[in-house]
């Protein structure tokens, strides 16, 4: 888990976020991480770095070969937990990103979040 922090991190640095934008997207991959490695029993995490108009961004992919989520709508709600977790997850992660796309199914999950630079 300190690994994909530390990534992160770094990625956001090179992309030129702010401090409270860093934050941001290194708690958001620390969730999503966390998620794939208990529920999914491990995973993949892959950063890629995106031009837009102007603006830098940063693109993060989970992925893992789990079980999928049975019931995604619940599980994107505040307070659901199938752990000992305090549910703030999927959601979580949703609301501090620009951008949040999730797929599962039986055997894997894969969660892509973006966010973007302020101008």
């Amino acid at each position: 888990m300190l690994a994909v922090r530390h990534a992160v991190r770094a990625a956001t640095v090179e992309a030129g976020f702010g401090l409270v934008d860093q934050t941001r997207v290194v708690t958001a991959a620390s969730e999503l991480a966390r998620n794939a490695y208990i529920h999914g029993g491990g995973g993949h995490l892959s950063i890629e770095r995106l031009h837009r108009a102007g603006r830098s961004g940063l693109r993060l992919t989970v992925r893992d070969e789990g079980p999928g989520i049975p019931d995604l709508e619940a599980a994107l709600e505040d307070g659901f937990t199938t752990g000992a977790g305090l549910g703030h997850g999927l959601g979580g992660a949703r609301r501090l990103m620009d951008e949040f796309e999730v797929r599962s199914s039986p055997g894997g999950t894969t969660v892509s979040v973006t966010r973007w630079t302020r101008q």
